[in-house]
C-alpha cells in the first residue's frame, strides 16, 4: 500500500505542476482570445461603412448603365441618320460631278462651235473681201 500511496502522491505532484505551468497559459489565451474579440468587432465596425460605401456605389453604377442603355437607342438612331445624310451627299456629289461633267463637255462642244463658226466666218468673209484665202 505504501507503493500506491507514493503513487499517488507523485501523481498529484504532476498534476500540481502541470496546473502550475499551464495557468499562465491559460491566462495567455484568454488574453488572447478577448484581443481577437476586440479586433474583430472593431473590424466588423470598420468594414461596416465601406461596405455601404460599395453598395452605395453599385447603386450608382447600375442607375449610370441603365442611362448608358437608354442612350444607346438614341446613338443608334443617331449614327443611323448620319449614314443617311453620307448616302445623300454621295448621290448629290454624284449628280452634281455628273453635271459638272456634262457642262463642261458641252461647253468644250460649244468653244469648238464658235471656233469652227469664227474660222468659217472669217475664212467666208476673207474671200469675199478678195485676200486670196482659198
Amino acid at each position: 500500500m505504501i507503493i500506491i500511496n507514493i503513487a499517488a502522491v507523485v501523481v498529484a505532484l504532476a498534476v500540481v505542476a502541470l496546473v502550475i505551468t499551464l495557468i499562465p497559459l491559460i491566462r495567455e489565451l484568454k488574453t488572447t482570445a478577448v484581443t481577437v474579440r476586440e479586433i474583430a468587432g472593431r473590424m466588423e465596425m470598420d468594414i461596416q461603412p465601406t461596405i455601404k460605401e460599395l453598395h452605395n456605389t453599385l447603386s450608382e453604377l447600375n442607375v449610370i448603365t441603365a442611362g448608358a442603355a437608354e442612350k444607346i437607342d438614341d446613338i443608334q438612331c443617331f449614327m443611323s441618320a448620319v449614314g443617311e445624310t453620307g448616302r445623300g451627299l454621295r448621290r448629290i456629289s454624284s449628280v452634281v460631278g455628273g453635271a459638272a461633267g456634262a457642262l463642261s463637255k458641252s461647253s468644250l462642244w460649244l468653244t469648238g462651235a464658235k471656233v469652227a463658226g469664227s474660222f468659217v466666218y472669217d475664212r467666208f468673209t476673207k474671200k469675199k473681201g478678195g485676200d486670196g484665202y482659198v
